[in-house]
């Protein structure tokens, strides 16, 4: 189907627009167009001005029937929206009738997380010099307890509690809990703390230090476990968030125990935790099959 010079020439405006008064990447450009031709090309007009709600709507039925994702369609959405945008300005359009429909619920994504060969294979780390020793025991706190970045940036010597058998941490909204430290975590924290006075006095109260002997910060963590993942030829990037959710999926999948774990990460909310679910529907049936009374099999004694 051919687009009508009315309809092309507008969109052109606008293109030249986002190259020269927004300095938009010509990625982003080529985005917009490609988004822009398809939407003009399924309208029943041949003049913008002559745009309503109701053509908006059947851009979006028309998305749906092409069995786009509710990503791409809001995509679609978002370029249509901000294409009328500018033709307000330019005085086509006397409002955005595109502002008025709404875009389809994508549903909350879950997050990604590394399996638990993948988190062998990040954390068996064989250097034993200082960075190492230090990047090892960072690791292995944040996925060994579920911290936040900023809960494991903000660890003071005197969270350490229980002849290291625990972490007082503190959380979203200035929130206390305790974390229960596992055996590699606490070998790993052990061997750091040997080695930390290397780089800081005894005034310095922080767990985790940087080269400039002062509390290390969150970008330069990060950076480090990006580059651990590299180092340790791991197939995708690695940063704090996902080795927090690396400890939410992998404790869910062998307790089941969604309370204990919303505790252990910190949630207010129980829902929050529950997008961490990665338990199969097969697996929840046979637990479903073997543990409720209405479902369990009778003994027939046949």
């Amino acid at each position: 189907m051919s687009v009508a010079e009315s309809l092309l020439s507008p969109i052109t405006d606008f293109l030249e627009y986002l190259k020269y008064e927004r300095n938009l990447s010509a990625k982003t450009i080529e985005n917009y167009q490609r988004q822009l031709l398809v939407i003009a090309e399924g309208l029943t007009i041949d003049q913008w001005h002559l745009l309503t709600v109701a053509h908006v709507k059947r851009v979006l039925a028309q998305g749906r029937r092409q069995d786009l994702s509710a990503k791409s369609i809001a995509l679609r959405l978002s370029a249509l929206r901000s294409f009328c945008r500018y033709l307000v300005t330019q005085g086509v359009l006397t409002q955005n009738p595109a502002k008025a429909v709404s875009a389809p619920k994508q549903g909350r994504p879950l997050p990604k997380q590394l399996n638990v060969d993948e988190m062998s294979q990040l954390l068996n780390i064989d250097e034993e010099s200082l960075l190492a020793t230090r990047d090892k025991a960072m690791m292995e706190l944040t996925y060994g307890c579920g911290l936040r970045l900023a809960e494991l940036t903000d660890l003071d010597l005197a969270h350490i509690e229980q002849s290291m058998q625990q972490l007082r941490v503190r959380g979203k909204g200035s929130k206390e809990r305790l974390l229960p430290m596992g055996r590699v975590a606490r070998s790993a924290l052990k061997a750091w703390l040997k080695v930390r006075g290397q780089l800081v006095g005894p005034d310095e109260q922080a767990v985790f230090v940087s080269m400039q002997h002062k509390r290390i910060s969150s970008r330069q963590i990060a950076k480090r476990m990006k580059l651990w993942a590299q180092k340790q030829s791991l197939d995708q990037q690695v940063h704090p968030h996902k080795l927090r959710h690396s400890f939410a999926t992998h404790m869910l999948e062998s307790s089941g125990d969604l309370r204990a774990v919303q505790e252990l990460l910190g949630h207010a909310n129980l829902s929050t935790t529950q997008v961490y679910t990665h338990l199969d529907f097969q697996h929840l049936a046979k637990i479903y099959d073997t543990a409720h009374p209405r479902a369990r099999k009778k003994n027939t004694g046949n």
